[in-house]
């Protein structure tokens, strides 16, 4: 079983990780070959590519052209400590042991614009480049065409690696990510998780706390060492419970009214 999650704008370079171990991005290549490129952009054609300030623009200006290779731990750090927001707000990847990290980097993926898709401990240089954005090199016109089944084919080679009974993907991105994998070439099931908060007399999916259960799910799976997508109708963080009746084989609905 694998999990995929999203990236997250805001990033801490400065806090110190919670272990020295680390591995190498899987697509590197790719990611050189998208840097290049993004170099030729000046600050203004950052800020429209990305709808983002001047001053933002100028920051990830720098970024890209600070960007280099070999990563290492003093220049790069790994994503899960890497990402912060909504979701790794849930996910409190500062508390795990290593025996969580290790079961983590077997089974939770970071898709990335920039990087393609990230294990836990990969290391990264510090980066924005949303996966919907229109950038593309070698005559792609956008990041979904640039990546196209690359994603999809580690996916399937990762599950063939596990050599599991049933493979299963567990879908925890938001929908912007999670186009970027030809889910019709995906060789597993996929079960998605939604998050529904009591809001103006319904339930809703609210942004903030569906991204931060999203990576509460994630932290659930990784802690209980679950393998099998059985175990996730129990996951009841923070007032969350599972409706059946809303539910289906591919849907797993969580409600909470509080």
């Amino acid at each position: 079983m694998l999990m995929v999650v999203s990236p997250a704008k805001s990033l801490d370079f400065e806090t110190r990780p919670g272990t020295r171990k680390f591995s190498q991005p899987e697509f590197l290549k790719e990611s050189n070959a998208l840097v290049k490129d993004l170099r030729k952009l000046e600050p203004d054609d950052l800020s429209e590519l990305m709808d983002i300030s001047p001053s933002l623009a100028e920051e990830n200006h720098r970024r890209f052209a600070n960007w280099h290779t070999p990563f290492d731990l003093k220049n790069s750090k790994q994503a899960i400590f890497a990402f912060k927001g909504d979701v790794y707000l849930g996910l409190q990847a500062e508390d795990f042991g290593s025996a969580d990290l290790n079961f983590a980097q077997k089974h939770l993926r970071i898709l990335s614009g920039l990087y393609g898709v990230l294990r836990p401990l990969d290391l990264m240089q510090p980066y924005r480049l949303e996966m919907g954005r229109k950038f593309g090199v070698n005559g792609a016109k956008t990041l979904y065409e640039f990546w196209g089944a690359k994603l999809t084919d580690q996916l399937n080679a990762e599950f063939e690696s596990q050599s599991s009974k049933k493979n299963v993907l567990i879908n925890l991105a938001s929908n912007e990510y999670f186009n970027s994998i030809q889910t019709k070439g995906l060789d597993a099931k996929i079960i998605t998780p939604v998050f529904k908060d009591w809001s103006n007399d319904k339930y809703r999916i609210v942004s903030f706390f569906a991204k931060k259960a999203r990576g509460q799910m994630a932290a659930h799976i990784i802690k209980n060492r679950l393998k099998s997508p059985a175990k996730l109708k129990d996951f009841a963080v923070d007032g969350y419970c599972f409706d059946p009746e809303e539910s289906t084989d591919n849907k797993l609905v969580f409600k909470r009214k509080q």
